[in-house]
């Protein structure tokens, strides 16, 4: 049984370009390898025969930021590391999301000490937060589905 069997005579797909841009990205978005603690292991986790990411698209994590347009952040971000995230955030091309990962990523976690940053909101923008500590990789996939419904709204930017 072939697809025209099942399908029957529809031989013409409508959809605005917009709408065809935004579902491609969804289905080849590319994470940059960046675990700063305990959240990378859950992280490891999702990309692991368990949870499987490649059934989104993310086959792998990549280590260059110019090959990559979502950052996993996960984990605590320190006053010494926050220049390097960024630097790694400007390093990517645009169209780029930002995911914080963990409790320590969102809002400073359990620590309360100066070298801690109360959240990676200070650094870049983020896009979806992911909350646990640390979170399952089941969190991180839906924070991964929240962002994908978040992408397909967009609106193309024909000015930039």
């Amino acid at each position: 049984m072939g697809v025209e069997e099942k399908l029957g005579n529809l031989g013409i797909i409508t959809t605005t370009l917009e709408a065809a841009v935004n579902w491609s990205r969804t289905r080849a978005m590319w994470p940059l390898l960046s675990g700063l603690a305990c959240c990378a292991i859950e992280m490891m986790a999702t990309q692991a025969s368990d949870y499987d990411l490649s059934r989104f698209g993310m086959e792998l994590m990549r280590p260059s930021p110019r090959q990559s347009d979502l950052l996993i952040i996960a984990g605590r971000v320190t006053r010494k590391m926050a220049p390097v995230l960024r630097r790694l955030y400007d390093q990517m091309p645009d169209p780029k999301w930002v995911l914080a990962m963990g409790d320590c990523c969102s809002c400073g976690g359990v620590f309360n000490n100066y070298a801690i940053i109360p959240g990676v909101d200070e650094v870049m923008p983020v896009d979806v937060y992911v909350a646990g500590c640390p979170p399952r990789p089941e969190g991180l996939i839906h924070g991964i589905v929240t962002l994908h419904e978040k992408v397909k709204g967009e609106k193309i930017n024909t000015y930039s």
